[in-house]
């Protein structure tokens, strides 16, 4: 089988790109690197077995913050996208943004951590932290919003996957409130995500049913390919906690960015360095082929 083995490098690692693809393509077999974006992202492609290879190109790069994936050259350039929303297409998480109000930040983030981690349960964990929001006034979720911010390529990976025409979803574990609007503002075709309870200008300080969890997650990416005719294989997902291995597992490429350790350790693919434009140059985008979003 033809595989290609993809770096991309993160934050400073451009330098020191060029000769790790070299020595790269050295202990692989492979040619010399077809540049996806010069001192970014390249591919090198050769016939071999994925997990010797990989793990020799990772001794290979060393201590580089350079990311490497291989997989199979036919098919890799997907149909569908399904991402998480915090930690993976926003740097926040939403609900420790929310526990400021209420002075707990350092206790919701650890809770947050252990649940994402998958050391405790992602419905009680979630129940405990949005019990300590009740009694909060409404107005306190325009201003949490207010502090989103975008984990960087997240809106040149929505907005070049839809122009080649694949279908996107933001599936989130977090509320309605804050995932309708970065899924408008990314351009996300479709979202699901859980809902707080409000009342009386408040946080009622639960969460309306069903629970968007793990298998809820999942079974959207399967939904979403049987909908478009696609076998999983030509699907993507991306996410970084314990309630996104399933979908990860499920899909044709399942990325796990910047993951809990967890989830990088299950997880066939991870992105530890790079950002979210890696997962374009991961389906064989070149740079001149991603958009600026608007």
């Amino acid at each position: 089988m033809r595989l290609v083995l993809t770096l991309i490098a993160g934050a400073g690692a451009g330098n020191a790109l060029p000769c790790a693809a070299a020595r790269v393509a050295g202990v692989i077999g492979a040619a010399g690197p077809d540049w996806l974006a010069p001192g970014v992202a390249c591919d090198l492609v050769f016939d071999g077995g994925a997990p010797s290879a990989e793990a020799a190109a990772r001794v290979a790069i060393d201590a580089a913050p350079i990311d490497c994936l291989v997989q199979p050259v036919a098919g890799r350039c997907k149909q569908v996208l399904v991402a998480d929303m915090e930690s993976t297409i926003i740097e926040n998480e939403m609900l420790d943004e929310l526990a400021d109000f209420v002075g707990l930040r350092a206790e919701v983030a650890e809770v947050t951590r252990r649940a994402m981690n998958g050391e405790l349960d992602f419905a009680a964990a979630l129940a405990a932290r949005v019990a300590l929001l009740k009694g909060l006034p409404v107005s306190v979720l325009d201003e949490a919003y207010s502090k989103v911010r975008e984990m960087p390529g997240a809106g040149a990976l929505v907005a070049t996957m839809r122009a080649a025409g694949a279908e996107t979803a933001l599936v989130s574990g977090g509320f309605g409130v804050f995932a309708e609007k970065v899924a408008a503002r990314l351009g996300f075709a479709r979202v699901v995500c859980n809902h707080l309870d409000l009342a009386g200008g408040q946080i009622s300080g639960t969460v309306a049913a069903p629970l968007v969890t793990a298998e809820a997650k999942r079974r959207t990416l399967t939904e979403i390919a049987a909908a478009r005719g696609v076998a999983l294989a030509d699907t993507l997902a991306v996410g970084d906690g314990a309630n996104d291995l399933p979908m990860l597992l499920a899909a044709g490429l399942g990325i796990a960015f910047r993951a809990k350790p967890s989830v990088a350790a299950a997880a066939r693919w991870r992105i530890d360095h790079a950002d979210l434009t890696a997962l374009l140059y991961a389906q064989g985008y070149r740079h001149e082929e991603i958009l600026t979003p608007r």
